[in-house]
């Protein structure tokens, strides 16, 4: 939408007021002035502390009286009603006198006089505050925020600024602005501005991690979502080839490229799996190998005790998941946000059904974007609506690591903790721990690094299979439930790993 069209013909067609929601004042009123200066309209300007500016002329001459005995909402309705016509009036901040039955009844007959003469009020905030009698007569306008024509225009005057600065990196590659752009959007020009000064005073150049960090703050307000930094790569997590594939392949799928190309923006993957195996872990992943910032969705926080609460929770976590995007939202364990749905109608009055039905909607209309990543470890509590084609592009199974991936996942936390694999036999080490998953494997090393410092020496191969023979893995105490599921899921998932890990000779190890 062109909010400066959409201006110009509520304008025209004498709409009397108009309600518009952004937090850009200054970009508001910029595009308010243009449309005035298009359509030769006189446009006066009104908050709290200021009053209008400039004053309104009455039509027999002369300024309003200074002082008025009205407060000051009142009289700036009173100089609009009073003023001639082809004049426009931005009201600021003005939704908290919405409360008062008094400006309400004065706005409802503005609009009764405005409707035939070429006037306007527009009401100004960022928040939409509409009592139920202005509703017929208030036109609301969403103010979009910038565009990637105005942010890469901001960046391009901010290059222009610091040409020739000494100690400034003043250069930048069309595939870094392109970067910078697509991590800016999401926040207003103003935000953008800013933190591109602090960019420049802490890095010396222009930085995308800069401006993830001035949405990590964005996110954090909000107080629904909670933000968590790139700190895990996708060497980090062992195994999962095929996932790893096809993460690869949309690298750049959030690009301008990718949309000349005609590619949609990825929707999002449901990873199934064995608990402990990684899904967390590839997760978050993602978002480092992607340069996303990473949301998380609890949706413990978005339940609310009030009547309505939880659904306006929810709405507006989703808000502020598109108001960051491009990002990455990660819904960890889900069954458990969203599980046993069908008693919720008598437990909460259906409010967990209609919860989930917005973010349902949401999957499967949401065009900003945003890559949901849900994670899941019981598929039976899904509902299956959510699993149906459309709501995510598709659906992983990961399965306890194969002998090679376990060898793999022992280098990786052998290295995470300084220590040198060549002095590990790992192919030895995976063979030893049969049965189990990413995170047991972990706590083996960890429990290995322990009996090793309190022996006072380096941790060897024998502390590490002394380890592994006096562990039980899930595997084995959670037998049956994890062949129910490997069971579900072979036929209906896709493998996050090659075949070659489901051969009948890797099976054989199973516990």
């Amino acid at each position: 939408m062109d909010p400066s069209h959409e201006i110009e013909v509520l304008f025209r067609a004498k709409y009397p007021i108009v309600y518009i929601v952004s937090w850009e004042e200054r970009r508001v009123e910029k595009v308010l002035s243009t449309v005035c200066k298009t359509l030769n309209r006189t446009m006066h300007s009104w908050t709290v502390t200021q009053g209008m500016v400039p004053p309104v002329q009455r039509p027999g001459g002369g300024s309003p009286p200074s002082q008025s005995v009205l407060p000051g909402e009142l009289e700036a309705l009173a100089q609009a009603h009073e003023a001639p016509e082809y004049t426009v009036f931005l009201l600021k901040d003005f939704h908290a006198y919405l409360k008062d039955y008094r400006v309400v009844r004065v706005l409802r007959d503005l609009a009764v006089r405005l409707r035939s003469r070429a006037q306007t009020i527009v009401i100004l905030s960022p928040t939409l505050n509409l009592p139920v009698e202005l509703e017929k007569d208030v036109s609301v306008l969403d103010f979009p925020l910038p565009a990637v024509d105005e942010l890469g225009a901001t960046l391009d005057q901010a290059m222009k600024a610091i040409a020739g600065t000494p100690g400034v990196e003043d250069t930048i590659t069309p595939q870094q602005r392109e970067e910078l752009i697509q991590a800016a959007q999401g926040l207003t020009l103003e935000e953008f501005e800013s933190v591109l000064a602090r960019s420049l005073v802490e890095r010396k150049k222009l930085d995308v991690e800069v401006i993830l960090y001035e949405k990590e703050q964005i996110i954090r307000k909000s107080g629904l979502l909670e933000y968590y930094p790139a700190d895990s790569k996708l060497a980090d997590v062992g195994g999962m080839d095929l996932l790893k594939q096809w993460l690869d392949e949309r690298n750049a799928s959030f690009s301008d490229k990718a949309r000349a190309f005609g590619l949609p923006s990825p929707k999002g993957i449901l990873i199934l799996g064995v608990q402990g195996c990684g899904k967390s872990l590839l997760a978050k992943a993602v978002a480092s190998h992607w340069n996303l910032p990473m949301l998380r969705l609890d949706v413990g926080r978005i339940f609310g005790s009030l009547v309505g609460q939880s659904e306006e929770n929810m709405r507006k976590a989703i808000g502020v998941s598109e108001s960051v995007a491009p990002c990455v939202l990660w819904a960890d364990e889900l069954e458990k946000g969203f599980g046993g749905l069908g008693s919720s109608g008598v437990s909460d009055a259906g409010t967990s059904s209609r919860v989930f039905a917005t973010f349902l909607t949401w999957m499967q209309e949401k065009t900003a974007p945003v890559f949901l990543i849900a994670t899941a470890n019981d598929v039976s509590q899904l509902p299956p609506e959510m699993l149906r084609k459309g709501r995510f592009d598709e659906i992983f199974f990961v399965d306890l690591p194969d002998a090679t991936e376990r060898a793999e996942i022992w280098k990786i936390h052998l290295k995470k903790r300084n220590r040198d694999t060549k002095k590990f036999d790992l192919k030895a080490l995976g063979k030893e721990s049969i049965g189990f998953s990413g995170a047991e494997i972990e706590q083996a090393v960890v429990g290995g690094l322990y009996k090793a410092f309190a022996a006072n020496r380096d941790v060897n191969q024998a502390d590490l299979i002394s380890q592994a023979h006096t562990s039980v893995p899930l595997s084995v105490m959670m037998k049956e439930d994890i062949d129910h599921l490997r069971a579900w899921a072979g036929p209906r998932t896709r493998p996050a790993s090659r075949p070659a890990a489901a051969s009948p000779a890797v099976k054989s190890e199973a516990p």
